[in-house]
């Protein structure tokens, strides 16, 4: 693996980085730190045609339209924000939300869902689901195409679309066209060499990682549940398809690429490595450049699996 990327390091050393190790926070202090900083590395937020809050049976969702966005049939994104289940909301993502609403001309939804220790596994599972049915029963009000839904999510969010997918192929959501994972978690053991590697001094700390986990799953058996770690499920034979972004310098490269390699095996993926970027990039567009290079990867990977896309 080669070696960070100067604008890696420069977002490391950025002014106000690093805060105070999430785990040596409580819960509440740590969401209220992400809730403080998470902009300073992000890019300022691009003027959408539509901003709305809705509450989706229960849940706060966030709907952005992009501003060349049709009002009916429009392509949608389901996106699931990271932040280790246990903080993090639809605003500290909305560079990205904003961004790919636009340049797809789509309709991005994100959901409010319930966080951990609150609300451990598989609360968050639980209302992503639910978001993604009410998608669909909306369709209509929403103005979006039903069968045009993709599902998106980076880190915590990644599994939980990783996740999703998978209950989309066994039709207990409804089906999606395509699942974007960015840096995801797929296995809950944390066991990987990636964690020995990057376990410091690359913004995600192993440490951090086994503190997000044991507020989401203090049920250690739970880890091996593939709805945590959908590294460990059985088959993804007839999974929708995927793109996998991921950054080299990373404590979850090792499963991510694991994730990615079984997608290409058994179903139909793409994986696209950052070599020296840290996890977390595609959030730090103000000091990464690399994140719209990702982006514009991202919607190439979108357009694969929606033709129409931006038509």
């Amino acid at each position: 693996m080669t070696g960070l990327d100067p604008s890696a390091t420069r977002a490391l050393a950025w002014p106000g980085e690093p805060q105070k190790p999430v785990e040596d926070c409580t819960p509440e202090e740590a969401r209220k730190q992400y809730l403080d900083g998470f902009s300073r590395l992000q890019w300022p937020l691009e003027p959408v045609g539509e901003t709305i809050e809705q509450d989706a049976g229960g849940i706060r969702v966030k709907i952005w339209r992009g501003q060349d966005a049709q009002h009916e049939g429009a392509p949608a994104l389901l996106y699931l924000h990271g932040g280790g289940f246990v903080i993090g909301a639809p605003e500290t993502h909305e560079d990205i939300c904003r961004i790919l609403a636009n340049a797809a001309g789509a309709v991005v939804v994100s959901p409010d869902y319930r966080l951990a220790p609150e609300h451990p596994f598989p609360a968050a599972i639980e209302d992503c689901a639910a978001t993604l049915h009410w998608m669909k029963e909306q369709a209509a009000s929403l103005g979006i195409d039903a069968t045009r839904i993709v599902v998106a999510g980076d880190s915590a969010g990644g599994n939980l679309a990783a996740v999703i997918a998978l209950l989309a192929r066994d039709r207990q959501v409804p089906a999606i066209l395509g699942q974007v994972l960015i840096y995801p978690v797929t296995d809950q053991q944390q066991a990987s060499d990636s964690y020995r590697r990057y376990a410091t001094d690359f913004g995600l700390t192993a440490e951090a990682m086994r503190w997000f986990r044991d507020h989401y799953m203090p049920d250690e058996n739970s880890r091996m549940d593939w709805r945590a770690s959908p590294l460990l499920v059985p088959s993804l034979q007839g999974v929708a398809p995927a793109f996998v972004v991921l950054a080299g310098h990373d404590v979850l490269f090792d499963e991510g690429l694991a994730y990615a390699k079984r997608l290409e095996a058994e179903a139909s993926a793409r994986c696209r490595i950052w070599p020296g970027q840290i996890h977390g990039f595609v959030s730090m567009g103000r000091a990464i450049p690399e994140a719209r290079e990702a982006l514009d990867a991202i919607l190439d990977a979108w357009r694969g699996m929606d033709p129409r896309l931006g038509t």
